[in-house]
């Protein structure tokens, strides 16, 4: 992730470690070796780690030897478990290893997992990823289908958006008349679908008393691949004998996005200057205005001051 390699063990208590997947010693990957659900074992020499990443024991150290196994560590990610994921936190400084924001929470469905899982690995730079992830106006083109939604049903629509921690949120909403696959839930259907940094979009549907919640988390491994992970949530009991009809919608969904990115790229590559208007792309300006601000806080300090205001974009789709 960003360049880095990661080893994620989980001890016997349950608890969840993230470290550097590099000896310290002579460099091997630490995920060759063995883990006996509390310390992690080089292949190499047998240097042992905990999972804070600190050195337990050197097996070649003779009891002559004056050397405390316990100065040498290995770089240790926080990380934390919920809701049926593992979400790392990566800061620039090494030294600084507490999380300067918390994982996003999927609302309604409390502790539970996502009953579909689909990650694909998108050949492009994280922010191109993320610029599809908030782009409302490619459906009818991009995810053109008979359950979803036509190309000839496009039409006006007028959505309220208002600033929320780190991002921003398309109000709650009765989902629009041209998305088919909504009506299927029953009951009285509206929607919620909001945005933060670094990449994570949630659209939260409530049918009823019950909720379907849709998280998208954009997660770069270099500069020029990002994994996009897609997970979907739901506390209706009567959805859990559709997932195998549900899990390959999902994979051809993303994978319509994934497709058209890779496209993309042949353009990019020429660097082209690129055109955004309103209101269709108000909302990739935001992201990149939110970027921008959570940079100054880094560089200077200060609070975040978030650049989106209440507002009303219209665009057709």
């Amino acid at each position: 992730v960003l360049g880095e390699p990661l080893l994620l063990a989980r001890r016997r208590d349950g608890e969840v470690f993230a470290l550097r997947d590099i000896c310290p010693h002579r460099g091997l990957p630490l995920s060759f070796g063995w883990f006996d659900g509390t310390e992690v074992t080089c292949a190499y020499h047998g240097w042992r780690f905990d999972g804070g990443g600190r050195c337990t024991g050197i097996p070649s150290l003779t009891a002559a030897q004056d050397f405390d196994p316990g100065r040498i560590k290995v770089r240790r990610y926080p990380c934390r478990e919920a809701q049926g994921c593992i979400w790392v936190f990566m800061a620039d400084d090494p030294r600084n290893d507490v999380p300067e924001i918390d994982p996003p929470e999927v609302p309604d469905v409390g502790e539970r997992s996502p009953r579909v899982i689909e990650s694909q690995t998108f050949q492009c730079q994280s922010d191109q990823a993320v610029v599809g992830l908030v782009d409302p106006a490619h459906g009818p083109f991009v995810h053109a289908a008979w359950w979803w939604r036509r190309r000839r049903s496009m039409h006006e629509k007028e959505k309220r958006f208002a600033p929320s921690p780190l991002g921003f949120r398309m109000v709650r909403h009765p989902p629009s008349a041209n998305s088919v696959a909504y009506r299927v839930l029953g009951g009285e259907i509206s929607t919620e679908i909001s945005f933060c940094l670094p990449g994570v979009r949630i659209e939260h549907i409530r049918a009823g008393p019950h909720a379907v919640c849709n998280l998208t988390a954009v997660t770069p491994v270099s500069d020029e691949r990002t994994e996009v992970h897609n997970l979907i949530y739901w506390t209706q009991p009567w959805l859990n004998p559709l997932v195998p009809v549900l899990k390959p919608l999902a994979r051809h969904f993303l994978g319509q996005d994934r497709r058209m990115v890779s496209r993309q790229q042949l353009g990019l590559r020429h660097n082209p200057p690129l055109m955004l208007i309103n209101d269709a792309d108000t909302q990739v300006k935001w992201y990149y205005r939110l970027k921008k601000e959570w940079q100054r806080v880094q560089d200077e300090g200060g609070a975040f001051s978030n650049p989106v205001k209440d507002t009303v974009l219209r665009w057709r789709t």
